[in-house]
């Protein structure tokens, strides 16, 4: 029979070590992973609201954060007075502020523009795949 006080420390010896904490967000990692988010969130909703009309009329939102244009993008987009009774939209337009808040004043500093191109933001970002053995 084992004494009551060994079965916590037997229990503790069973669960094994601690589990490793990740890594918290960088504020780079975060805007990218938020970015996405919205990019997919506003193609899903494109796709499930057609019954919607507004959705029609909503700013284009293909997000690109190394593109200066976003930060006027995301403005107009948050702002926009289309759907504002649509719940999908309602949030879409949280996490649009909630970006436009980490990038403009909490991330600022760790932001890199590598483009000025505002167009670009209007078509989905064309994703290229090279097939094994094809590099050039």
């Amino acid at each position: 029979r084992m004494a009551p006080q060994l079965l916590p420390l037997l229990l503790l010896l069973l669960a094994g070590p601690p589990a490793a904490r990740p890594a918290p967000p960088t504020c780079y990692s975060r805007m990218l992973t938020l970015s996405r988010e919205i990019t997919a969130d506003f193609q899903s909703l494109q796709a499930t609201e057609p019954a919607e009309p507004c959705v029609r009329y909503l700013p284009r939102l293909y997000l690109d954060i190394h593109n200066y244009c976003v930060l006027a993008k995301l403005r107009d987009f948050a702002g926009s007075p289309q759907c504002w009774r649509v719940a999908q939209v309602d949030a879409l337009k949280d996490k649009v502020r909630k970006l436009y808040t980490i990038m403009n004043s909490f991330c600022r500093r760790d932001l890199v523009f590598l483009s000025d191109d505002c167009n670009a933001l209007e078509y989905p970002i064309p994703v290229t795949t090279v097939l094994p053995g094809h590099q050039s």
